[in-house]
């Protein structure tokens, strides 16, 4: 018995999107910029995921104050006159901080932290974006007004001040931290989905399915969204190098839960005072804020470059 049209329709889109998938995939290992990318951000990954493993997850607390801004790596010469030798027998690759704590340690505890943030204010931002942006674009009408008008008081109000003040307002914590930044993120999102499901739901498969019944929940988060969830995903790459840069600007204002805390823009911060006098306290990790974002930032401009049917001719 033959396949009926509706059903043939379906299986040859999915045999084409398969194909899509399949050859995108194939310029990724072709696409340097990619492999440049992954390998930095799954690293970082990765290194974040083993930290406990490779550094006590509880020496951040503590304060050897008789080993503070030294620093005894044979191979780097400052050219400071009084930069400390830490002395003794222990070797620290990136010196120590001003509370005598290894500096590549802190590090190796800094990363999950700001990965932790960075992961769930993108995810979150997505989520709420393709609930909220697809709603509008879809339904149109006083439902998407009342959407656009939301997101437009949001976006009025400049993001790094808005997050400040929720800091200060709600309290200096990781969860406060994490909600800030992510209130300033959505709406960007929002309107992102919303331009694409308005282009989306334009096309000729949308009106099959509603000759054949299907209902509009199906139709918009079943078919729609999954037919425009790309460019989402791209900026959702590119965004999670932008959100570490903004939790580490906050932090480095001075705006953390703890001085002691182990994040990358509260290490960089102590080195402001110190930047004559033990210049890696800055150095370092403001390094490795740039070689993470940077990552996240390679592998979302090769992955747009891959699935934009436009740049790939």
């Amino acid at each position: 018995m033959k396949a009926s049209k509706p059903e043939e329709s379906q299986s040859s889109d999915r045999y084409g999107r398969r194909a899509d998938l399949k050859y995108a995939l194939h310029l990724l290992r072709r696409n340097p910029i990619v492999l440049a990318g992954v390998t930095i951000s799954v690293a970082s990954v990765l290194l974040a995921l083993l930290s406990p493993l490779i550094v006590n997850p509880t020496s951040w607390d503590q304060q050897p104050l008789n080993l503070r801004l030294c620093w005894n790596n044979p191979i780097v010469n400052w050219q400071i006159a009084n930069v400390f030798n830490c002395g003794g027998s222990a070797v620290y690759p990136l010196g120590t901080d001003s509370y005598g704590r290894s500096l590549l340690q802190m590090i190796i505890l800094a990363i999950p932290v700001d990965l932790e943030i960075a992961f769930e204010v993108v995810a979150s931002a997505v989520v709420i974006g393709v609930f909220f942006g697809g709603l509008a674009g879809y339904k149109g009408g006083i439902v998407d007004e009342a959407i656009l008008r939301v997101t437009d008081v949001f976006l009025a109000i400049p993001g790094i001040l808005l997050a400040i003040v929720l800091i200060v307002v709600l309290g200096r914590s990781l969860p406060t931290l994490t909600i800030a930044v992510l209130t300033t993120w959505w709406p960007y999102y929002v309107r992102l989905m919303r331009s694409q499901v308005l282009s989306e739901k334009e096309k000729p498969y949308v009106e099959r399915l509603r000759a054949m019944g299907a209902g509009d929940v199906r139709i918009l988060y079943g078919h729609i969204v999954q037919n425009s969830i790309y460019p989402v995903l791209v900026q959702a790459t590119l965004d999670i190098g932008s959100v570490i840069l903004t939790v580490s600007a906050l932090t480095f204002i001075g705006l953390t839960p703890s001085p002691l805390l182990p994040e990358l823009g509260n290490l960089a911060n102590q080195g402001i005072q110190y930047i004559f006098t033990a210049p890696w306290l800055i150095l370092f990790p403001g390094l490795t804020i740039l070689i993470i974002s940077l990552g996240f930032n390679l592998l979302g401009d090769g992955i747009r470059d891959v699935f934009d049917p436009r740049l790939r001719r």
